[in-house]
């Protein structure tokens, strides 16, 4: 029987703000304890099934070479911490990794073990097998995993549901032992106390804010579990954790835009948390602790006046370092000076030196800063040969350690993982991501490209391909986020070679709104400029066009979550640039959930999108924008929508109301699809094969919408 396209009923709910009234006729699909709403999105996945019938083979190509490229029984670098060598396996056949170390044969070797996944180890403990805890459970996620400084005590947490909330339980490492403690509904993280008898995690609200540290002692009942910090303030959400050094427990508290930190020496863990500095309104920096001349100090990131911590002056919007006494952390003394074109973004602090993380022309860049007897010395930046790279500190948890752990990659250069001497300034290969098959990363290239917007702002592109595409329109995947000042840096894929092989041409928009050129390019993507990062992308699919580098039907524009709305803006702005929009649980009624304080995350958000309820400027800017609302009878290009029941970050009536309201209204017979996961959150399913199954089901929509080879040894 050939199913036709589900329509969803009308159910009209009028909704009032600032004079304005918005008629929803799909707010009914927010109850998914309805036997009718479970009952409608079973059918759009009956329909979407249906309609990527077709696909069945090539999604089955596409998945074989997903798993024929990869290592699937392989191990991780090992990592030192204290006398263990820590690694992380993975077993062929197995979704799931294992964590696991082995002894460290000598306390002056800090080159790590060659070890092989599939021969014995000797000494190998399996400090947590996740395929055992995923047993039985169609989801899993491993949240916390935090070994106690002793190296005896495992705190590991973990979610069967993926709604993120996760269960808490502990350890005992020289027995293989679990204890008795075990704490529910907790967030993600963990943290010894140096003492290995306290342990501090986090507790959310009923939106799914982090909002309360609490201190248990292991052996005692959880009821018994001291409540250290509580953040009334919905607008702000809390973090915890402690110092590579391990001398001081920290509370993080931040909303977008505001900070502050309390410090607690960690072999005093029932005591009492201080301020470092109190939250200034617009003002956010972090903490690391350091010593200096034998003195110990805390470095300050701050991004307050350019003059320094409570003084007068021009906003350091791209954030400067300082350094203060730990007793007066006021007291500053600039080490970083602020500048316009780099964008800092963090400082790891060692016992002998310092690492410092910026981005600079959209770029990631690290120095290595020494500390020695007169205290600074001088920082130098580590340069790299690929025009487009990321590098950043790996695993590194010691605080003193002849060694720096890095990690290289690009778009066509599988990660890399380094040891750099820091007595010599040798970088020592520890391991390249091994990539099974005829793979050569001399068959791809990646170049930067520019497009101007309106405005005059460019826009920086990162264009990947095989060499031996040829000029002309060809086959493209753009692809785009710009929230949160997140930056979608160069990265390999072994799953995208399915793409690139087919020729298709892999193109990243860095639009505003995102981090990739500092944060003026963050600030005019957010709030009353949001609109920036629609346009931008717009802009940059039609200098791709006009470039001859592609055309409309070849076309493909791809965005998850934040990008997901902004998959549901350009559908409304230009479809006509598009043969295919792919948008991955997608955020495309964003003024129903900010409107609603009630809702997950909502009041944090404020500082992202504005705060409609109380700014009828805001209301009516994002109106003009939302994707649901905006929603008009005109042609639109094929739509494939993918979301997940459980997600507590975009809620899936989102995706449900925004394709019932175009199935209703658009014209034209372009492909309308949604996929519903009802096993999972967030981030999708769960487990390696069931993410390769789903990628395989994505890259062959997205094969057959740019018109990309079946087989590219066939073109």
């Amino acid at each position: 029987m050939t199913l036709t396209p589900p329509i969803a009923k009308k159910v009209p709910l009028k909704r009032t703000h600032h004079g304005d009234t918005f008629v929803d006729n799909y707010e009914w699909l927010r109850d998914k304890d309805d036997a009718e709403v479970i009952a409608y999105l079973e059918a759009e996945n009956a329909y979407t099934e249906q309609e990527t019938a077709g696909l069945a083979e090539l999604r089955g190509q596409i998945f074989d070479e997903i798993k024929s490229r990869t290592q699937e029984t392989d191990l991780s670098v090992p990592t030192r911490m204290g006398n263990w060598w820590y690694y992380s396996r993975t077993l062929e056949g197995k979704s799931y990794g294992l964590q696991c170390r082995c002894p460290v044969d000598s306390p002056d070797n800090w080159t790590p073990p060659t070890l092989s996944a599939d021969i014995e180890i000797a000494g190998e403990q399996i400090l947590l097998d996740s395929n055992l805890e995923a047993e039985g459970h169609d989801f899993f996620s491993l949240g916390a995993f935090s070994i106690s400084q002793d190296g005896n005590l495992l705190a590991y947490s973990t979610d069967t549901e993926g709604d993120e909330r996760y269960t808490l339980r502990f350890k005992d490492l020289s027995t293989g032992e679990l204890l008795a403690d075990t704490i529910e509904n907790v967030s993600t993280g963990a943290t010894w106390a140096i003492d290995h008898r306290h342990v501090f995690y986090q507790t959310v609200d009923e939106s799914w804010r982090p909002d309360t540290v609490w201190r248990h002692t292991l052996g005692t009942p959880t009821e018994q579990d001291q409540k250290v910090f509580h953040e009334p303030d919905e607008s702000y959400w809390v973090g915890f954790g402690s110092t590579r050094s391990e001398k001081y427990l920290m509370i993080w508290v931040g909303s977008k835009i505001t900070t502050e930190c309390l410090v607690l020496e960690s072999a005093d863990p029932e005591g009492e948390f201080r301020v470092v500095l109190p939250r200034v309104d617009g003002v956010e920096y972090s903490v690391e602790h350091a010593v200096v001349k034998g003195e110990d100090r805390f470095l300050i990131q701050h991004n307050g006046s350019v003059n320094g911590w409570g003084t007068e002056g021009e906003k350091a919007e791209n954030f400067l370092l300082a350094e203060a006494p730990v007793d007066n952390p006021e007291d500053q003394r600039i080490l970083v000076p602020h500048r316009a074109d780099v964008r800092l973004e963090d400082v790891d602090a060692f016992a002998d030196h310092l690492v410092l993380n910026y981005r600079r022309e959209a770029l990631t860049r690290l120095a290595i800063w020494p500390l020695d007897e007169n205290g600074y010395g001088e920082y130098e930046e580590m340069t790299f040969d690929e025009e487009l790279y990321s590098v950043g500190a790996g695993s590194n948890p010691e605080w003193s350690q002849p060694l720096l752990r890095l990690v290289y990659t690009s778009f066509i250069t599988p990660a890399k993982v380094y040891d750099y001497d820091l007595a010599t300034g040798e970088m020592l290969l520890r391991r390249s991501q091994p990539v099974l098959g005829d793979f050569d990363a001399n068959d791809y290239v990646q170049h930067r490209e520019w497009a101007t917007t309106a405005d005059g702002t460019r826009i920086p592109l990162s264009v990947v391909l095989r060499k031996d595409v040829p000029d002309g329109p060809a086959p493209t995947l753009l692809y785009g986020y710009g929230s949160y000042e997140a930056s979608t840096d160069p990265s390999f894929s072994v799953a995208r070679l399915s793409l690139l092989d087919r020729g298709i041409v892999f193109v990243v928009a860095h639009v505003r709104g995102g981090g990739e050129m500092g944060r003026a390019w963050y600030d005019n993507g957010k709030t009353l400029t949001k609109k920036n990062t629609f346009t931008d992308f717009v802009s940059a699919a039609q200098y791709l066009i006009d470039s001859g580098r592609t055309s409309p039907q070849h076309l493909v524009a791809d965005g998850g979550s934040a990008g997901g709305l902004l998959m549901g803006a350009v559908a409304n702005l230009a479809p006509e640039l598009f043969n295919g929009i792919l948008a991955n649980v997608p955020f495309v009624d964003p003024l129903t959930s900010i409107l609603d304080p009630s809702l997950p995350l909502t009041v944090i958000e404020w500082d992202e999108w504005g705060n409609p309820l109380a700014e009828r400027e805001v209301y009516e800017y994002m109106k003009s924008y939302s994707p649901y609302e905006n929603v008009e009878a005109k042609d639109y290009p094929s739509i494939l929508a993918i979301t997940s029941i459980n997600d507590t970050r975009v809620l899936y009536v989102e995706p449900a109301k925004w394709v019932a309201a175009l199935r209703a209204t658009k014209t034209g017979d372009s492909h309308l699809l949604l996929k519903t996961e009802m096993n999972a959150g967030h981030g999708g399913v769960s487990g390696r094969y069931e993410k390769w199954k789903e990628a395989a089901f994505e890259y062959a929509w997205i094969v057959d919408k740019t018109g990309g080879s079946l087989d590219y040894r066939q073109r």
